[in-house]
């Protein structure tokens, strides 16, 4: 029995490998066919004298002319304005470098200038600071309060409390509201 099953089983693989087999050479031998008959229709010994076109009308020869001198001119204006775009490119990067380094030389000069006057600030603020405090604020008393508020906002606390003291109690109370102020419109966030 196992034997039987065995045969019948090789039979059957048989038979489906053949019909594979059937299914592919069809589909080879399909195509062959057209192909041969393209082979022959095609082949150079049938004509061996070129064909000749009849002359194309004068009026299309004369419009193909027209339309290439058009564009051969159209050309030529193009390579002209692209010539134009790039000398103007060029200058337009050499004077953007020119406005770079004149803008990193003003640069340069304001902060030497901060710088100075910011050292004239320290200056004056020290002469302030050691002169005696009557006559700092008989001094400050003179000034505008902006100013004053200015200077003795950057001085240190005894010094700058010492000249208040000098000065009007009205003036006193105005610059120190000034100083303040000064930040309150600052963000805080």
């Amino acid at each position: 029995m196992k034997m039987r099953n065995v045969l019948v089983g090789r039979g059957t693989l048989a038979l489906l490998a053949l019909i594979l087999a059937a299914s592919g050479a069809l589909r080879l031998g399909h195509g062959i066919g057209a192909a041969l008959a393209l082979q022959t229709s095609d082949s150079p010994s049938q004509s061996a004298e070129p064909t000749q076109c009849p002359e194309p009308p004068a009026a299309l020869v004369q419009a193909l002319r027209d339309r290439d001198a058009t564009l051969t001119a159209r050309e030529a204006a193009l390579q002209d304005r692209f010539a134009a775009l790039s000398l103007a490119d060029a200058a337009l990067t050499a004077r953007l470098a020119e406005l770079e380094t004149t803008e990193q030389s003003l640069r340069d000069t304001l902060a030497i200038a901060d710088g100075a006057a910011e050292k004239d600030l320290q200056r004056l603020t020290a002469v302030y600071e050691a002169m005696k405090p009557a006559e700092a604020a008989a001094i400050f008393e003179t000034m505008a309060q902006e100013f004053a508020a200015g200077f003795l906002g950057r001085m240190r606390p005894d010094a700058a409390a010492a000249i208040l003291a000098g000065m009007k109690p009205e003036t006193a109370y105005t610059i120190s509201v000034l100083i303040a102020g000064r930040n309150a419109t600052a963000p805080k966030e």
